[in-house]
């Protein structure tokens, strides 16, 4: 296949014209739990990734799917390399071949030697451990720059069963270790890949909404069941709609999922600043029932909205989260400063956790701790991540050191 063959792989129709779709990557691995691994490291990177065990199945996969990428990880006791490779040249295979492994090991120097022999594309070695950064480096040249926009609506998501949530890790900005997770939802489509919120969330009165409310308040706590079983407890944020609490029984929608468990000890609901801004009343209402129930109503994207915040005479919510367009380089912005500074005082005076968020830097970090915010959350930490791999890295993560 050319490169322009190759390019043409990922475009498809839509009745909004050509768009570029999401590269596949096959990964050749007999071994389920490296599989696994590769298979969320390069969905993370931007490919819509599978897997084959056995060279039967890598054979079925080139005849049929057509991947942009191979990857093949040298594991003692997998597959032989050798063979894949042949195969691969036996069919003609245009796809870019990504080995890992040790560089300097014979195997992975002979793997580079007869792929080279045999006319395949190879990519330079993964050298392992890798890191994503390791990894974005390989293969950032096979993923389209520009984002997804798939014509899909909630309806079809939800019929589908493309819908699931990955969950952020809030980390405890003295201690470093796990304070909780957000629960965000996100699109597992078929062509697209993994698709963010932005691509695909309807309007708050948009009537699929509350349909979409009900799918997230069902998926987290069979979550939750599996977290708490495979990680331990851990206290978990969602977000609604301020509008789903205009229905008198909402709150008991939420508490009659509860888990039964000894474990579980509540909820914190997520909603957006401007929308209690919006309706003050209704906001204090339903942070009163809240509370009642273990469940603690969080004031999201709190910026410029807090003076209206601050007028309020009295305060039942139980986190404000400070918006991420003052977070972000706050370090070196004394007006973004001020603004945290001053929620954060505002939260204090009432007794309220706080959370920066959109932390990615070293010194914005420090700049929140500076200012006494309680949690942080962001790249920094940690990104949004499925549920299995945020149960193995709180599992094996008793305290998040900064990535970058």
């Amino acid at each position: 296949m050319t490169d322009t063959a190759k390019q043409d792989s990922q475009i498809a129709e839509t009745p909004f014209g050509k768009r570029r779709m999401k590269p596949r990557a096959c990964i050749v691995e007999s071994k389920h739990h490296v599989r696994s691994l590769l298979s969320e490291a390069l969905e993370e990177q931007g490919f819509i990734p599978h897997a084959c065990a056995t060279l039967d199945d890598l054979d079925t996969s080139l005849r049929s799917d057509f991947p942009d990428a191979i990857v093949i990880s040298f594991s003692m006791n997998g597959l032989a390399v050798s063979d894949i490779l042949n195969l691969l040249a036996v069919r003609a295979c245009a796809a870019s071949v990504l080995l890992i492994g040790r560089p300097d090991a014979p195997a992975v120097k002979a793997a580079c030697e007869l792929g080279k022999n045999l006319a395949l594309d190879l990519l330079p070695v993964l050298p392992t451990p890798f890191s994503d950064k390791d990894l974005h480096a390989r293969v950032a040249a096979l993923v389209p720059a520009e984002p997804p926009s798939p014509p899909v609506d909630v309806a079809e998501a939800l019929g589908a069963g493309w819908l699931e949530l990955w969950y952020q890790p809030k980390i405890n900005a003295r201690s470093l270790s796990l304070g909780g997770a957000e629960a965000l939802i996100r699109m597992r489509h078929p062509n697209w890949g993994i698709v963010p919120p932005s691509h695909f969330i309807p309007d708050a009165d948009d009537p699929h909404f509350r349909a979409l409310s009900d799918f997230v308040i069902g998926r987290v706590f069979q979550d939750w069941r599996y977290l708490v079983a495979k990680s331990g407890s851990i206290h978990i944020s969602i977000n609604l709609p301020l509008a789903f609490f205009t229905d008198a029984n909402a709150v008991e929608v939420l508490r009659m999922q509860f888990p039964n468990h000894p474990a579980f000890d509540g909820l914190t609901v997520e909603v957006d600043g401007s929308e209690v801004v919006q309706n003050l009343p209704l906001a204090v209402e339903a942070a009163h029932r809240l509370r009642f129930h273990n469940i603690g109503l969080s004031i999201d994207d709190v910026g410029t909205e807090w003076p209206a915040l601050a007028a309020l005479n009295e305060f039942p919510f139980a986190e404000i989260k400070l918006d991420r367009k003052f977070v972000d380089g706050s370090s070196s912005a004394r007006l973004k400063r001020s603004v945290c500074r001053q929620i954060v005082d505002l939260a204090k005076s009432h007794g309220v956790k706080t959370v920066a968020e959109g932390v990615e830097t070293r010194d914005d970090f420090l700049a929140m701790h500076g200012i006494g915010v309680d949690f942080i959350q962001g790249f920094l930490f940690g990104k949004p991540m499925t549920t299995r791999k945020f149960a193995r890295n709180s599992r094996q993560r008793p305290a998040f050191v900064p990535v970058a």
